[in-house]
């Protein structure tokens, strides 16, 4: 294989697929080396290649013309609707599977965004009050208006910070939709991503939910068990397909969607595929966290475009809830009526430390950011330019980061108790490999708690060890980015303790899946979590996986103090850079556009 295109960082299986569509399609080096690429992207998250983008990256815009006329004449390259290994829809080449998924998904979410509902006019508008209280002009409650779109809308995306309420809307929401039926009530579904997610999930539910101020029967239409979207579909042994699909719908009315950032192209396809034709659907998340870890971009691509509801839709909201919501200053696609944005943080107020440095990276502004942190006099902020090269400075930040919850360890605390202490503080990287990857952190941490007699070590498994999943086992309902912690049992025999949506459950550490140390994990790991207290080290050198988007995950990840420590110029890059996958779901989404119906698609 030629060298025309520069493939520095591509895998073997890269490779193997870019030699294997050249057998396919006769010898052609730049198209094998075209597909080797596309199939890079694919595995590093991006839903397709963008070969303008590409081109700019390897310098060689002057060969972007020749790259389309190669792809348009090969037989293994075929346009939208085709069925060919590559899809080339203008600049962007797709994996035949995932151009696909992307389809599916926009067809799908602009087929609910325009169905109609048939509401209740003076129930919505007594609900809306007896659960969120009297409107106050000028200001507008976003919650409120959240929960009146959910129930006028087939689909409803709230997005929102950390502490901005999404919890407190949603179990309103929930009974917003059960007063709205008294008669027939709704059959309703919760589900997250991860085991974490779903377990953090159905806990605030239930705390949400006991506060709430509505009849019993109403309380009792809002689930409190939350599942994972694998389990909910129903795995099935060694195949990729789930139980519940297109042929063999999910039986539920309305399904609502945690953490939606971290939900890739392929599972939302799946999950987009069960649901039945006239259910709702809710999709919560932050549109500004990163995504997920697998291809693809859902939430960011439906959050893109969202400037606000049509002038029909906001004087409708207004009518019924009292609320003045503005519209969009120019014309709107469907999914505009769609999107709600939640704006005020109760966790951490827009004026504190925390709020104002998540604040200014999303808005890019580095000047600002630095000048906050410069001027160390807030407790929730911490900034050290080269404190990942003083050893006693890390060192002590372990000791005290890790030693309440490995004291509870040696004095035999509850597991609860164990795992709450754990997760106070977390050490953040933005790599697994590298001086300053998660890899070599976690064996630094190891080191420091070893000499500071916290840990024993000397074998693999010692009490206390926290590990994280790195696999999904769905015999053993485990699954990637799930954390424990090895403690001893009532025979001293050491257990690793999960905190999963079925509760507390132990494993011997011979059963667990694929798991590493995680005394430090990835930014993206992080997704769906929160820590008292997080030391965020960045490398030396700016790098394109550090970018505003995981500086702005890794902030909103500390409810009381965030440190970050690396260089004023790896921090600079890093707020200035607001790179995006490569995906073709937001033009979708977006654009005017003939959209099939919901029964077109069943």
């Amino acid at each position: 294989m030629s060298s025309e295109l520069d493939l520095d960082g591509l895998s073997p299986v890269d490779r193997h697929f870019a030699r294997l569509l050249e057998r396919l399609a006769g010898s052609n080096d730049r198209l094998a080396e075209l597909a080797a690429h596309a199939s890079h992207w694919i595995r590093v998250g991006h839903s397709c290649l963008d070969l303008a983008l590409l081109a700019r990256q390897l310098q060689r815009e002057e060969e972007l013309a020749a790259w389309r006329e190669t792809l348009q004449r090969s037989p293994v390259v075929g346009k939208p609707g085709d069925w060919r290994p590559l899809i080339l829809e203008g600049d962007r080449l797709y994996l035949y599977r995932y151009w696909d998924y992307e389809r599916r998904v926009g067809e799908a979410l602009l087929a609910r965004a325009q169905a109609r509902v048939l509401v209740d006019a003076k129930r919505l508008t007594a609900g809306l009050e007896a659960l969120f209280g009297p409107s106050q002009p000028p200001q507008v409650n976003w919650q409120k208006v959240a929960a009146a779109t959910a129930a006028l809308r087939q689909l409803c995306v709230i997005s929102g910070g950390p502490g901005t309420g999404k919890t407190y809307t949603l179990v309103r929401v929930l009974a917003l939709l059960a007063l709205l039926q008294p008669q027939r009530p709704p059959v309703i579904g919760l589900a997250a991503p991860t085991g974490k997610a779903a377990a953090r999930m159905q806990e605030a539910i239930r705390a949400a939910k006991a506060s709430l101020a509505v009849d019993e029967s109403v309380r009792a239409v809002i689930p409190e068990q939350a599942s994972t979207i694998p389990r909910l579909l129903g795995v099935q042994a060694r195949s990729i397909h789930f139980r519940h699909d297109r042929d063999n719908p999910l039986p539920l009315d309305v399904l609502v969607v945690d953490e939606v950032s971290m939900v890739d192209l392929a599972l939302m396809a799946k999950l987009l595929d069960a649901l039945p034709a006239g259910a709702k659907l809710v999709l919560v998340g932050d549109g500004d966290q990163l995504e997920s870890v697998e291809a693809g971009s859902v939430l960011a691509d439906i959050c893109s475009g969202a400037r606000g509801c049509s002038p029909a839709f906001a004087r409708q909201l207004g009518e019924l809830s009292g609320e003045p919501v503005p519209a969009a200053a120019e014309a709107t696609a469907p999914l505009a009526d769609c999107v709600v944005r939640l704006r005020q943080s109760r966790r951490f107020r827009s004026e504190g430390g925390i709020g104002r440095l998540a604040a200014l990276i999303n808005a890019g502004d580095a000047d600002a950011a630095l000048a906050l942190l410069r001027e160390g006099d807030d407790p929730a902020l911490g900034w050290r330019a080269h404190g990942w090269g003083d050893p006693q400075a890390f060192a002590a930040a372990v000791r005290q980061g890790y030693g309440d919850y490995l004291r509870a360890v040696a004095g035999g605390a509850p597991a609860q108790e164990v795992l709450a202490r754990f997760n106070a503080f977390r050490v953040l990287c933005s790599h697994r490999s590298g001086p300053t990857g998660v890899e070599a952190v976690n064996q630094r941490i190891e080191e420091v708690l070893a000499r500071a007699g916290l840990i024993r070590r000397g074998r693999l498994w010692y009490p206390g060890r926290p590990v994280m999943v790195t696999q999904n086992d769905y015999s053993l309902r485990l699954y990637n980015g799930d954390i424990g912690i090895a403690l001893p049992d009532a025979d001293g025999q050491l257990r690793v303790c999960f905190e999963t949506e079925d509760g507390l459950r132990r494993f011997h550490p011979a059963r667990l899946p694929p798991h590493e140390s995680v005394y430090a994990m990835t930014v993206h790991k992080t997704q769906g979590s929160e820590f008292e207290r997080v030391l965020l080290l960045l490398p030396s050198e700016p790098s394109r996986v550090v970018d505003r988007r995981l500086l702005y995950t890794a902030v909103t990840r500390g409810r009381s103090r965030v440190e970050l420590w690396g260089r004023e110029a790896v921090l600079r890059e890093a707020i200035a850079s607001a790179s995006t996958r490569g995906s073709g779901l937001a033009e979708r989404l977006w654009r005017p556009q003939a959209v099939p119906s919901l029964a077109e698609l069943a």
